[in-house]
């Protein structure tokens, strides 16, 4: 799984297992050591009691909950992101996207794909 923020935006990519971890209600986390004691961990949840995507940030620990049914609909399908929205402490909103990871249309160095989805304009070569 992969963790992008930018402003306020927090994206997560997954991969094909990963997505079939979520399908079966588990939660797929990852972290990142800074040294020193300093550890992010990110993680993708199912959460039984929510009504709408939604991303906490607490102990350095980013969670994204997904609703049950929304979560089921979207790895059974040809669906590539869900999206939500929640309010923000500045008055501003924060979005949240969570989508499946795609292989590259171009091969970089260094980059494990062995897990990712079929880039669906692979065939086309467009991007």
């Amino acid at each position: 799984m992969k963790l992008r923020i930018r402003g306020n935006t927090v994206r997560l990519r997954v991969t094909q297992t990963e997505l079939e971890s979520i399908e079966a209600g588990e939660t797929v986390s990852e972290t990142t050591d800074f040294g020193g004691g300093h550890v992010l961990t990110y993680r993708l949840t199912v959460d039984p009691g929510a009504d709408a995507i939604g991303a906490t940030f607490q102990d350095g620990i980013v969670t994204v909950r997904l609703p049950v049914r929304q979560a089921a609909a979207w790895a059974g399908s040809d669906l590539v992101s869900l999206a939500g929205e929640q309010p923000a402490s500045d008055g501003a909103g924060l979005a949240i996207l969570v989508e499946k990871d795609f292989h590259c249309l171009a091969p970089r160095e260094g980059e494990d794909e062995s897990d990712m989805f079929p880039h669906p304009e692979a065939a086309t070569g467009g991007c």
